[in-house]
């Protein structure tokens, strides 16, 4: 895979492309489908593949308060297309002046122009340019006239018939529905972060934890509690539980992200770590005593482990 940002192009398209568009927040099971025909059209053309994706949201820039908190923010969407197969990966800054293409401005100058677009493969709700002006049947017809192919691909819906998509699994996230997450990504629901210094209260109750700084603060998270979780790092992968948000019995109202790992000892500070979320185990609770504390931080461990070996 390789990501392009600049004004240039990639050399690599130079003979033609097949491309697809959007912003594919999540990389879920929809955007598999649509990548996998991108693939498939590339592969049958004998053209390399190309996705031309956007930072920031374009609504960050032409709706700032509709913008939606992200799935899967800056480098967090690279590693979910770290599978996709030979795929050029062109991410665009969105400008003021980029949202004022119209569809037929940016088909011609960016898709065409730079690009050597020969194909677009597109998913069947598409919108592209100013005020997403480009929808399928527009598409079509620029297609027609300049003398590339249109693609459009079918909805893929999830186990209940409903289409799957980025907003719909933000609402699910937002719900704490994880199952249902998880089955509309392909995969655990995850977040990207760094390990730095805490107060330590994890370590004086027997469980010392990695308090991780989010890559993102545009990061989608879920309700707050205590989860069961997977995290994955240069070191290893390794289970254990984290709690998401206050702590309560410490007086203590900020956010946090704290994950204790089992059976793992040693000095993670500055480590780039992946924390995969498996269960949700209770809500975040204010306990009368610290011991009381440390006694359901041990059911806690225990149920953790149990959601582990079931996942």
């Amino acid at each position: 895979m390789s990501e392009d940002s600049d004004r240039n192009g990639l050399p690599q398209l130079a003979d033609g492309c097949v491309v697809t568009v959007g912003t594919f927040d999540g990389v879920h099971l929809g955007h598999r489908d649509i990548l996998r025909r991108v693939q498939e059209r590339a592969a049958a053309a004998g053209l390399p593949a190309a996705l031309v994706t956007f930072r920031p949201h374009p609504l960050e820039v032409v709706n700032p308060t509709a913008a939606p908190m992200l799935l899967t923010p800056g480098e967090e969407q690279l590693d979910a297309l770290a599978d996709s197969g030979p795929l050029a990966v062109i991410v665009l800054p969105f400008t003021a002046t980029l949202a004022r293409y119209s569809a037929e401005e940016f088909v011609s100058t960016l898709l065409i122009g730079r690009y050597h677009m020969r194909e677009l493969v597109i998913g069947y709700d598409h919108g592209l340019g100013r005020g997403r002006q480009g929808d399928v049947t527009l598409l079509a017809d620029l297609g027609r006239q300049n003398r590339f192919g249109v693609d459009v691909v079918p909805p893929t819906v999830d186990d209940l018939g409903v289409p799957i998509s980025s907003s719909a699994i933000r609402t699910l996230l937002a719900h704490g529905d994880l199952d249902r997450v998880r089955r509309g990504l392909g995969r655990s629901y995850s977040f990207r972060g760094v390990v730095v210094p805490g107060a330590q209260r994890g370590r004086d109750l027997g469980y010392p934890t990695l308090n991780i700084e989010l890559g993102s603060v545009r990061k989608l998270l879920p309700p707050e509690g205590v989860y069961a979780v997977r995290a994955r790092a240069a070191r290893g992968t390794f289970g254990g539980m984290m709690n998401l948000g206050p702590r309560p019995t410490f007086g203590e109202a900020g956010r946090s992200l704290e994950v204790h790992l089992f059976d793992v000892a040693g000095d993670w500070y500055g480590e780039d770590v992946s924390v995969e979320l498996i269960h949700r185990l209770r809500d975040t609770t204010r306990f009368a005593t610290v011991d009381a504390l440390i006694e359901q931080l041990g059911r806690d461990a225990e149920s953790a482990r149990l959601a582990l070996t079931q996942a």
